[in-house]
């Protein structure tokens, strides 16, 4: 099941479970579509695999299986 990360790993923005705007790898690193798009160009730079649209969880599923709240940064500048 999915960590469903809140927040980007490049520019801790917020990505609450329900958006839109969140990316993810394989591995679940997680990025704002912004970040994702824009200066990683598709590629997360953690593992070098591509980023998608991270699925989002119904809100009833939700109160069983909460989304992750442990924020994730990169110690390194994603550039």
């Amino acid at each position: 099941m999915l960590e469903l990360r809140p927040n980007c790993e490049c520019c801790d923005r917020d990505l609450p479970p329900e958006s839109g705007d969140a990316r993810i790898c394989t591995f679940e690193c997680t990025f704002c579509a912004d970040c994702a798009d824009g200066v990683l160009g598709g590629v997360c730079p953690n593992c070098g695999g591509n980023l998608v649209a991270r699925p989002t969880r119904p809100v009833a599923a939700l109160l069983r299986h909460p989304a992750s709240t442990k924020r994730v940064l990169r110690d390194r500048p994603c550039a």
